[in-house]
């Protein structure tokens, strides 16, 4: 890395969040609600739900990858979420549910965001207020794992290109 014209050499962790495709949402679709976790073991999880205007769950898919690189697929009913715990943002007046319980076919996790405000106000770019920021995958009340939260459509419907 060059900072201040110095280059040094350095190490870390890095997050790529990199979203394929928004150009279609189902009729009658409010938003989604997607993790992308990094486990502790080396494996991955990527989970969501496409919801509805009453907070429904329109659709929902999972998948994991394993340490080796070997990836699987859930089908919808081996995903849920779970709103535990709400943040109401004071610029926007949006309420997000801030803590989850995600069931994972059998596993139950708990998800916790590292700091409630995470909401990005992008109206004078996409149009869109959404929340997207870090959390920890609790199970058993013991860290598993971390990554992203992102919850769109919470204040009005997400609008898509």
């Amino acid at each position: 890395m060059t900072l201040a014209g110095q280059t040094k050499a350095v190490t870390g962790q890095a997050w790529l969040d990199h979203e394929w495709s928004s150009e279609l949402l189902a009729q009658g679709a409010q938003g989604w609600d997607w993790i992308g976790i990094n486990l502790a073991d080396g494996s991955a999880l990527m989970a969501f739900r496409l919801r509805g205007a009453a907070d429904s769950a329109m659709w929902s898919a999972a998948s994991l990858r394993q340490a080796d690189g070997s990836t699987r697929t859930l089908p919808p009913a081996a995903v849920a979420f779970e709103p535990l715990r709400y943040w109401r943002s004071p610029r926007t007046g949006i309420t997000y549910p801030v803590a989850w319980r995600v069931r994972i076919e059998q596993r139950i996790f708990q998800l916790q965001v590292l700091m409630d405000d995470q909401e990005l106000d992008s109206r004078r770019s996409t149009g869109a207020i959404y929340w997207e920021g870090a959390v920890r995958l609790l199970a058993a009340e013991r860290e598993v794992g971390s990554g992203y939260l992102e919850m769109t459509g919470y204040g009005e419907k997400i609008q898509l290109g």
